[in-house]
């Protein structure tokens, strides 16, 4: 089998100009300083950037309180419309944000304006929730009292994202807590902080429009030192985090201990199950989107396919003719599929698994490769790999965040569930099937255990209107639609008393 000859990739010293009018025409400024940024496209410096420090971060949480204390009364429909004029800048620099996404995180250009148009929807769904943060009335056992429940405002929001979304997910958390009468303080990855400032520099210019509090959102640069500044900090409300379980793992805890609240986006090993009713048309398109997009390192990325063994002859050999026909390069040229894995560390955990894949009885039927490290030594793209495995072993059980397809055998249903079910992480699931049985069946309670389970579709690419997340080792949190937006509001449950009497609940007479 033969790979696709790749795109030649940009030569050194043609991308740091992209990002720099990327950034003037946002309105960006870079603070500069010794940290360098560099593209994963072909390793290029594309700025350095000075770090905040801890005390940079307390400074910065301060002033978010500070603004929030006046935005939480701002009415909920005037805080929909500073949302409202956010997303109009998004639209008028889509393809700068766009542009920056490639540059530094290596997605290709419609992936990469994907995620920008991601953060335009978001706003949309904020802009209507403004005027929907409804409570709710309860009928009150007491004569002459009404019990009801209302919503407000909960605080700071602390925001620390991952590099594979470099924008989209810290916009999920924004719109939503801005709507909701929070302010925010994000950590970007520091793997893409050119992208956070031209996107937070747009909402700064949205925010002075409105005449809202200017410290209403801030973005903080840095790395670990940056993050557990933000985390420790009591007055930050919610932490919201996405990576790894093992920052997962770390985060948690310390939220936890000074009893704050925490929305955890943590690893996801994600599976398809493939019956032998299904399309395989459609199951391959769907397959490789998910499993080979952005080359492989998205939360949703499709890991592992669990195919019935009458199929998976065929399943396979379509697979690994697909692969065989993916375009990897240049990130932004025109035609590319796959582009570059995100640094050194990635490449490596990509190599390990796939040695370890062999030693467990796995048979590498497409990709395994590094190429292009001719053109760039430190720009890491690999062949999206295709592994058919004996059962789900040790190395499938574990998230390696590279282009890395593990296909299974079943012959039950019940053992494709147990299988599906069968790893530490909760994220996505998906079923291709025809049989309306099976569907509803993986559905069911008894069926998949992750947050998103889909039928007759891939594990990626989720839309805005859901909430997003998953269970076990993902965490447990939820972002985006649906009725995420509780988790940045607080509760009180009311009771008003009209009635001049004072009878007490469950009957009790303490009568003096």
């Amino acid at each position: 089998m033969s790979e696709t000859q790749p795109a030649s990739l940009p030569a050194l010293g043609k991308l740091a100009d992209r990002a720099r009018s990327a950034l003037d025409a946002c309105g960006a400024v870079v603070p500069a300083g010794e940290h360098p940024v560099l593209s994963p496209v072909n390793g290029e410096e594309l700025a350095r950037i000075a770090w905040a420090s801890p005390a940079d971060v307390e400074a910065a949480v301060a002033r978010a309180h500070e603004a929030f204390l006046r935005w939480r009364l701002v009415p909920g429909p005037q805080r929909g419309a500073l949302v409202k004029r956010y997303a109009d800048l998004l639209v008028e620099h889509k393809e700068e944000l766009g542009t920056l996404v490639s540059l530094e995180v290596g997605k290709i250009t419609s992936e990469a304006l994907g995620e920008i148009q991601e953060m335009i929807d978001i706003c949309d769904f904020a802009v209507g929730l403004s005027r929907q943060l409804y409570g709710r009335t309860m009928t009150s056992e007491r004569p002459g009292h009404r019990l009801a429940e209302t919503w407000h405002p909960l605080g700071v929001v602390g925001v620390i994202s991952a590099f594979n979304f470099p924008a989209a997910v810290w916009s999920w958390n924004t719109a939503l807590a801005l709507v909701c009468g929070d302010a925010v303080v994000w950590k970007p990855s520091e793997a893409a902080p050119l992208t956070a400032l031209a996107c937070a520099a747009l909402l700064d210019r949205a925010v002075a429009e409105a005449g809202a509090p200017a410290a209403l959102s801030q973005v903080v640069l840095g790395a670990r030192a940056t993050g557990e500044a933000l985390v420790d900090d009591p007055r930050v409300a919610l932490l919201s985090a996405t990576g790894s379980t093992r920052m997962g793992r770390e985060v948690g805890p310390r939220v936890a201990a000074r009893f704050g609240r925490c929305l955890l986006e943590l690893g996801g090993n994600n599976a398809a199950v493939v019956a032998p009713s299904a399309d395989l048309d459609l199951a391959v398109r769907g397959i490789v989107f998910a499993a080979a997009g952005t080359a492989g390192q998205r939360c949703t990325t499709m890991r592992r396919v669990i195919v019935h063994s009458s199929r998976a002859d065929e399943l396979c050999e379509r697979l690994a003719e697909a692969y065989g026909r993916l375009p990897i390069g240049d990130p932004t040229a025109a035609g590319t599929l796959v582009g570059p894995l995100i640094d050194a560390r990635a490449c490596a955990s990509y190599s390990s698994a796939l040695e370890q894949a062999a030693t467990e009885g796995g048979a590498l039927l497409a990709g395994g490769e590094r190429v292009l490290a001719d053109q760039a030594e430190e720009a890491y793209y690999v062949q999206p790999a295709v592994v058919r495995m004996p059962g789900q072993t040790p190395v499938v059980e574990r998230e390696t965040f590279a282009p890395i397809l593990y296909v299974l055998p079943y012959d039950s249903f019940e053992e494709a569930v147990a299988l599906n079910n069968a790893v530490p992480q909760g994220l996505s699931s998906a079923v291709f099937t025809a049989d309306q049985a099976e569907a509803e069946r993986f559905l069911a309670a008894d069926g998949s255990d992750c947050g998103i389970a889909n039928v007759n579709i891939g594990t990626s690419g989720a839309e805005i209107g859901g909430a997003f997340g998953g269970e076990k080792e993902t965490g447990g949190g939820r972002e985006s639609g649906s009725d995420a937006w509780k988790a940045y509001m607080r509760r009180a449950t009311t009771t008003v008393n009209y009635s001049g009497e004072l009878p007490l609940a469950q009957g009790v007479d303490f009568s003096v």
